[in-house]
């Protein structure tokens, strides 16, 4: 694994308490998945809600899932991160 990757998991650990192994499950789980389809983004968004410990409302979460599913979601940390603290 690159320094980088090792930076980034231990990031995500620290701040989520989520195992750079889970993180991988996760990944490899949604490879193929269609980004497009409500039912698929939703159900990934509650399992990563669950997997950090921090729920989430059913109003962020539609917020998520349209941005997503309509090709929407922002790929800026900063953007990313105030998506998500609202």
């Amino acid at each position: 694994m690159s320094n980088f990757q090792d930076n980034l998991f231990d990031k995500v650990q620290q701040n989520s308490d989520i195992s750079p192994n889970e993180v991988y499950k996760v990944a490899n789980s949604v490879k193929n998945a269609d980004f497009s389809d409500e039912k698929t983004v939703r159900a990934l968004v509650q399992r990563l809600a669950k997997m950090a410990n921090k729920p989430i409302s059913k109003a962020k979460e539609d917020k998520i899932v349209e941005s997503i599913t309509k090709n929407n979601m922002p790929m800026d940390m900063q953007t990313l991160n105030k998506m998500f603290k609202k």
